[in-house]
C-alpha cells in the first residue's frame, strides 16, 4: 500500500477482454486504488497490439479466450512487439491447464478469474517491479517440472510457440490454407509444422488433435 512518504507512481494498465462485464468490473475495482489508472480496454487481440502500438502501458492483463485469435497468438504479437512489457494473463480456466505454457511464452503471470479481486492488485505491483507473479499452485507445478523432468510434462508442454499456436488453431478447425495467410507463413511450412506437432504430441488425426485440447481444456 502507498505509505504518502514518497512520490506516488501511477501504473497504467489495459484491460483485454470480449466480455464488457469484466472490463468493467475490473476497472470499478482498481478505481479504489491509488495507484492504478485503466488507460485502455480491448475486446480482442487484434484491439490489444493496437494499444501496445501505441505505448503509454505498464502492463496489460490479457484473457486467454477471445473471438478471433487465441491468447497464446496475443501473448506472442504482444511480445514481439514490446518484449518488457509484463503480461498477466487472467483466465477461466484453472492455473493447471494453461499457466506453465503461458508463463513459458512470455506472461509474467497467471491468475484464475476466480480468484480474490486482491490478488490482481497484488499481482500487478508485482509484475511492473520486473518480477514474476507465481502463486503457490504454479509454484508446485514448477516444482514438480524440475523433479520430474521432461518426461513428466503434459505433451503440449513440449511444443515451441510456433508449433503451439498450429496445434491451437488445427484444433479449432482451421484450415492449414487459412492458418498460412493468417500466419503470413507458406502452405508448406504450415504443414511441416503440423507434422511436428502431430509426432510430438504423438497423433494421428486433426479430430484427435480437438479432443485432447478439449479433455485438456484449452479450447472451449
Amino acid at each position: 500500500m502507498w505509505d504518502g512518504a514518497r512520490p506516488h507512481i501511477m501504473i497504467r494498465i489495459a484491460i483485454v477482454d470480449d466480455h464488457a462485464m469484466v472490463r468493467a468490473g475490473l476497472r470499478q475495482f482498481f478505481a479504489d486504488q491509488i495507484d492504478f489508472t485503466v488507460v485502455a480496454e480491448a475486446r480482442n487481440g487484434r484491439e490489444a497490439l493496437e494499444i501496445v502500438r501505441k505505448g503509454e502501458i505498464d502492463v496489460i492483463l490479457l484473457d486467454i479466450t477471445m473471438p478471433g485469435q487465441s491468447g497464446v497468438d496475443a501473448l506472442a504479437g504482444i511480445k514481439a512487439r514490446a518484449p518488457d512489457l509484463p503480461v498477466l494473463i487472467l483466465s477461466g480456466f484453472p492455473e493447471e491447464h494453461y499457466a506453465m505454457t503461458m508463463l513459458r511464452h512470455g506472461a509474467s503471470g497467471y491468475l484464475n478469474k476466480d480468484c480474490d479481486p486482491e490478488e490482481i492488485v497484488k499481482a500487478i505491483r508485482t509484475v511492473c517491479r520486473g518480477r514474476k507473479y507465481i502463486t503457490a499452485g504454479v509454484a508446485e507445478q514448477l516444482a514438480e517440472g524440475l523433479g520430474g523432468g521432461w518426461g513428466d510434462k503434459p505433451l503440449h508442454e513440449h511444443l515451441s510457440e510456433r508449433e503451439l499456436q498450429v496445434f491451437l488453431r488445427l484444433a479449432r478447425g482451421e484450415t492449414i490454407g487459412h492458418m498460412a495467410e493468417s500466419m503470413s507463413l507458406s502452405v508448406k511450412t504450415v504443414s511441416t509444422y503440423r507434422t511436428r506437432v502431430m509426432e510430438k504430441m504423438k497423433l494421428e488425426s486433426n479430430s484427435d488433435l480437438t479432443y485432447y485440447a478439449l479433455k485438456n481444456g484449452l479450447i472451449q
